[in-house]
């Protein structure tokens, strides 16, 4: 996952001064609910765990620790949408996993040889509260400090007098001097300089908070390239079901069809030719029944030599060809082009397998969903991380109700999408209308060259 730090309700310019002014209502607001949950559920979390510990030679003991550790991924969850609303992102997320063991109590107990349990612990018991604490102190006294030196000036100039604002006017006076206009100016100054910096302050400590959590609280890299190799193996092995089925397909398509046809039309030239010297006519009309025959079986392998790599997408590109089947299907289709129109040059498999997958969806709407209209639609997205995906829609106004069905089409266009890496949603109610949504990934856009990124707000 791509670190994306920056808030996105509050956008990225100005200096960081001027970027602390925004961010302070949410920055107050996350600091403040820091404290309250340390007067509550994190002081809970901890009598939970210490007095586990301490009653750890008891069976219950045991059982505290395990309620603790459950207790802390939880309040680590909910740290991490804090952060959301704080306007960070970018950790890494955990993969928890449902638990080793055979059963609901081994499962139950694996957390204890969890490290993630623990650093989620060591996060809610020692560095939060840690930092829940010195915010509170820094924070609050800055605040009220600040207030109290920049209102104080402005009462006393108002009324007049400091003597009624002080319990012992006279002590006061010659202590702080507080009549003078001198000194009442020198605390309007400290106070709007505490309050000036205020927003900084409370930066600081949501940005310490927030690198706490990217080292406690993230997911190890070990874990996500152990989930890439295994979606690797997956993929694969959807890949290689995918061409068989494909293959196995076509097996049965040119034996059901044009094998026949040949076959018919081998019959036919031997028999023209046994008659071609007793009745010339009859041999000419099995002559021509042959022709046609030819004609018809070269007709079906066109047809079936689509499915593939059609010349005219070799030739002029995944549009065109799409256009060409939505002219050959025998419901009224079109093709809606949304990319970008300065011309995206897409990948030949990502063409090929765009292709396949649309006509294949295209022939299912033709045959199977009594619909009077059917819409190809073309576009490309990019991701929260960056990457770009292309979208291929195929959608109709028929009897909806198409399922995925092992062996058929549409699990078949399933395990191809798997096997590229892509995803095939379908959305078909009884009723109708079918939307069958296949995203094929595509290589990000290359980086341009920018300054560092600060990852504040």
């Amino acid at each position: 996952m791509t670190a994306t730090n920056a808030p996105a309700d509050v956008p990225k310019r100005g200096n960081f001064y001027t970027r602390a002014w925004r961010a302070l209502p949410r920055d107050l607001g996350y600091n403040a609910l820091t404290w309250v949950l340390l007067a509550s559920a994190y002081a809970f979390l901890y009598a939970i765990f210490w007095g586990g510990i301490g009653s750890i030679a008891f069976i219950v003991g045991i059982f505290l620790v395990i309620a603790a550790l459950y207790g802390a991924r939880w309040l680590g969850d909910l740290e991490l949408v804090r952060l959301g609303w704080a306007g960070f992102s970018g950790i890494r997320p955990v993969r928890w996993g449902p638990g080793t063991g055979n059963s609901t109590f081994a499962r139950f107990f694996s957390a204890l040889g969890n490290p993630h349990y623990w650093l989620y612990l060591l996060h809610a018991t020692v560095l939060l509260p840690i930092v829940g604490i010195l915010s509170f102190v820094f924070i609050f006294t800055w605040a009220v400090v600040g207030l109290a030196f920049l209102f104080t000036p402005i009462l006393v100039a108002i009324f007049g007098t400091a003597e009624r604002f002080i319990s012992n006017p006279a002590e006061a006076a010659d202590f702080f001097n507080i009549s003078t206009p001198a000194f009442l100016v020198l605390m309007a100054v400290i106070g709007a300089a505490l309050l000036a910096t205020l927003p900084l302050l409370t930066r600081a400590f949501t940005l310490l908070s927030y690198q706490i959590a990217r080292l406690t609280l993230s997911g190890f890299r070990s874990s996500d390239l152990e989930q890439q190799v295994g979606d690797l193996d997956a993929s694969r092995g959807a890949a290689i079901s995918a061409e068989g089925h494909s293959l196995r397909r076509l097996e049965r398509d040119i034996h059901d069809g044009p094998q026949q046809r040949l076959v018919r039309l081998q019959m036919d030239l031997s028999a023209a030719e046994r008659q071609l010297d007793t009745d010339p006519a009859a041999a000419r009309g099995l002559i021509a029944e042959a022709m046609e025959q030819s004609k018809e079986a070269l007709e079906e392998l066109r047809a079936l030599s689509r499915g593939f790599a059609p010349p005219i997408l070799l030739d002029r590109g995944l549009v065109a060809a799409l256009e060409s089947a939505a002219v050959r299907s025998s419901i009224p289709a079109r093709v809606v082009n949304e990319l970008p129109a300065d011309g995206l040059l897409l990948p030949q498999e990502v063409e090929r397998n765009a292709y396949f997958v649309a006509s294949e969806a295209l022939t299912n709407a033709s045959r199977h969903s009594g619909a009077t209209q059917v819409e190809t639609r073309l576009g490309l997205r990019t991701g929260e991380d960056g990457q770009r995906w292309l979208d291929v829609t195929v959608s109709d106004n028929g009897r909806g109700g198409a399922t995925s069905i092992e062996g058929r089409g549409i699990a078949g266009l399933e395990q191809r999408l798997h096997g590229f890496g892509g995803t095939l949603e379908v959305s078909s109610p009884q009723g109708g209308p079918t939307a069958i949504i296949a995203r094929f990934p595509l290589a990000p856009e290359p980086a341009t060259a920018a300054s560092p990124v600060e990852p504040t707000a």
